[in-house]
């Protein structure tokens, strides 16, 4: 091949690839707009994912809040919040698989598939609305607690860092929502078995009570625990101190679950698709 010919070849791969990156990109704008255009389009919907966490907020605070000693200097308040973020995010995360499910009932996967759409944009699109959605139901929450007491203690960009990891935290737990509901396949089947793995990883974590409470044998699973990383990650962040081995741990963990799930779960789907 002459230098010519190479130089010919090399830029229309190059071209090719660029193009292929910006359909993808397109395609995942288009799912994650139908979705969050459809979520806000549904008053029920956002009523019911927004009032749970801020009961949880309002439950916690108020009824326990007397009740569990976190140590000194730190108010209940101050300690429950981020646990409350992480919960909301994680909870949130299952709508990602009850929407995939929902999706395949009344053949929008199959809709889907008829365009001229990359096959990992449907579940990007999908993870990525329900990532808007829980930025809304972090911020509703902090606005809530800073209502009744809640404060950050160490800034706004550690604030600012404290809330990103929440919402890429919930991101994370989608992708293992999306291959929940497309293993399952059914709404109903989907809910249920969504709440039978989350409840594990949400309260048997230190997102509500100091681990140092828990039993021997469940305090190694609280710390081994995702949650209670992710958590602690945001505790440190809230109350001030030293971060850095925490914050690094939570990201940690935030980019392997995705790095696991998100293949995973595009297999799944071009298997059911």
């Amino acid at each position: 091949m002459t230098a010519t010919t190479m130089t010919r070849t090399t830029r229309s791969a190059s071209e090719v690839t660029h193009g292929t990156l910006a359909t993808t990109i397109s395609d995942i704008g288009v799912v994650a707009r139908r979705n969050v255009i459809r979520y806000f389009r549904i008053p029920s919907l956002i009523v019911f994912s927004t009032i749970q966490p801020v009961m949880f907020v309002l439950l916690f605070a108020y009824v326990f809040g007397g009740a569990i000693d976190v140590g000194p200097g730190v108010s209940y308040l101050d300690f429950l919040l981020p646990g409350i973020m992480i919960q909301a995010a994680v909870f949130g995360s299952i709508q990602t698989g009850v929407g995939l499910a929902d999706d395949l009932t009344k053949g929008m996967i199959d809709r889907f598939r008829s365009l001229p759409m990359a096959r990992s944009a449907v579940l990007a699109g999908r993870t990525l609305a329900d990532m808007v959605r829980n930025v809304f139901v972090v911020l509703l929450m902090t606005g809530i607690g800073a209502a009744i007491g809640f404060r950050f203690h160490a800034g706004f960009v550690r604030a600012a860092l404290a809330l990103g990891i929440a919402v890429a935290f919930g991101l994370a737990f989608s992708w293992i929502s999306a291959l929940v509901g497309l293993a399952v396949r059914d709404v109903e089947a989907t809910q249920a078995a969504s709440f039978v793995w989350v409840f594990p990883f949400v309260f048997a974590s230190s997102a509500f009570v100091p681990v140092a409470t828990m039993p021997g044998w469940l305090q190694a699973w609280a710390r081994a625990n995702p949650v209670t990383n992710a958590v602690d990650a945001i505790r440190v962040l809230v109350l001030g101190g030293p971060a850095r081995i925490e914050f690094l741990q939570g990201l940690a963990w935030i980019v392997g679950i995705i790095l696991v799930a998100a293949p995973l779960a595009v297999r799944s789907y071009r298997r059911v698709a």
